[in-house]
């Protein structure tokens, strides 16, 4: 469903109606995250970042985010902004730190439970996915509130002022075929969601493609962890199972 909804113009010098860019909500992202933070606290002892306070302290962080902010992203602040980059930083470290143990465990042949590896990598695999996910939707563009404003200004018709103001990290579809979307459409968490899922999966882009160097270059790493990741896990359970 699209986000962009027409309403009546009461100015007699502009349009009959114009175009208005509702922001995304932040319930999307705030569920997504905690259920990140979720598979970090199942984890085996093995696999946890030495302390199981860490998570705690992501969720009090998302708290603090969701309180003050809890309605629709459309509140640019510097803080909320700064708390959010946090929290993903935090998360990605804490699973880093889960993979790394992952595989250490699988070359030094200590992880000898093939149910426990396979459920284990799973849970880092699919948290890593939401991780890529989170940095790609934060830095495409200048964030969720820049892309917003962005969007509000091609859907008023300030194409020029719009594109001026940063040009694409991102190419999703409707950014190369404009008839596939309203006027003023921008990517969300989810669309970023999937970018971040198809990359883990195909190791290479899909229907959306990378332009800035940071993209393709953070891409590049994603497709690395998520394959030693597989190769190493899916190796390791089945000579278990033998």
């Amino acid at each position: 469903m699209s986000s962009v909804v027409k309403e009546q113009d009461d100015g007699q010098d502009g349009p009959a109606a114009r175009a208005k860019v509702r922001a995304e909500p932040r319930w999307t992202v705030a569920v997504v995250v905690a259920g990140a933070v979720g598979l970090q606290v199942v984890l085996p002892g093995a696999f946890t970042p030495g302390h199981r306070l860490v998570p705690v302290l992501e969720l009090v962080l998302l708290l603090g985010l969701v309180v003050a902010n809890p309605g629709r992203l459309d509140t640019p602040g510097r803080w909320l902004r700064r708390g959010s980059v946090a929290l993903v930083g935090m998360v990605s470290v804490t699973n880093a730190w889960s993979a790394v143990r992952l595989v250490q465990g699988i070359i030094t042949g200590n992880s000898d439970d093939a149910i426990a590896l396979l459920s284990s990598g799973a849970a880092i695999w699919a948290t890593n996915v939401v991780v890529f996910g989170l940095w790609y939707w934060e830095l495409d563009r200048g964030g969720p509130h820049a892309r917003l404003a962005a969007a509000r200004e091609v859907a008023n018709g300030s194409v020029i002022a719009a594109r001026g103001s940063r040009a694409l990290d991102f190419a999703f579809p409707q950014h190369l075929d404009p008839h596939l979307a309203s006027p003023g459409w921008a990517p969300r968490f989810v669309d970023y969601l999937y970018l971040s899922f198809t990359n883990a999966t195909a190791f290479s882009p899909t229907d959306v493609m990378p332009l800035a160097r940071w993209a393709k270059l953070t891409m590049m790493v994603q497709s690395a962890v998520s394959l030693i990741v597989v190769a190493l896990v899916i190796a390791r359970a089945i000579g278990l199972f033998k």
